[in-house]
């Protein structure tokens, strides 16, 4: 995937509208966004809950965000678009080791990533799915900090029902990435639960 030095132009059009639209509509609660620094290489990592997840993170900060995203969605006239905006594809069915060196090389050009270690939309009973070790493993060879969220609530039409809360950014700094995986996904899952309670 080529990496262009400036963030995608159909990105900077279409943010201000995409955002605009989706906080009249959906009227999120955006807590801790003084928590996404203005400038280097950061890994947004935290829970799905929806496809409108990447829209509301989008929505929370004028920085590009550059998601990874599954490669099905990479396809006819939507991969233009996802291409111009800088999306990254996934091909799930693989270990796909040409996206985390996509993502490690928009890391080294101090752009931000966004990914959902979970890998899917979580759609059991659990508080959160198991984290795949990409956004750590992102983090570590690049030296960037990883800043969690936690997303918490419904998707309603003109409701102020669902929230968004950035916590303080990290590094990862133990070389077992298993431990720090393990420790990214227990925070997660324990902010979340204090949020249903």
């Amino acid at each position: 995937m080529d990496i262009v030095d400036k963030d995608p132009l159909l990105y900077k059009i279409v943010r201000p509208i995409i955002s605009f639209l989706f906080k009249m509509i959906y009227r999120p609660k955006i807590i801790g966004k003084e928590n996404i620094p203005t400038e280097g290489r950061i890994v947004l990592a935290g829970n799905h809950t929806n496809n409108f997840d990447p829209v509301l993170i989008i929505s929370s900060t004028k920085r590009c965000v550059h998601f990874l995203a599954k490669d099905e969605l990479y396809k006819g006239i939507k991969k233009i678009i996802f291409k111009n905006m800088g999306i990254i594809p996934v091909n799930r069915r693989v270990k796909d080791a040409n996206s985390l060196i996509a993502a490690k090389d928009f890391l080294n050009k101090e752009r931000v990533i966004g990914i959902f270690p979970e890998g899917t939309i979580n759609r059991t009973d659990n508080t959160i799915l198991p984290f795949k070790i990409g956004a750590v493993k992102m983090a570590h060879d690049t030296a960037s900090k990883i800043v969690p969220f936690v997303i918490y609530g419904k998707y309603k039409i003109f409701r102020k029902s669902i929230t968004i809360e950035f916590f303080a950014p990290f590094e990862i700094n133990n070389n077992i990435l298993d431990e720090e995986n393990k420790k990214l996904m227990d925070f997660i899952s324990e902010k979340l639960k204090n949020k249903k309670v």
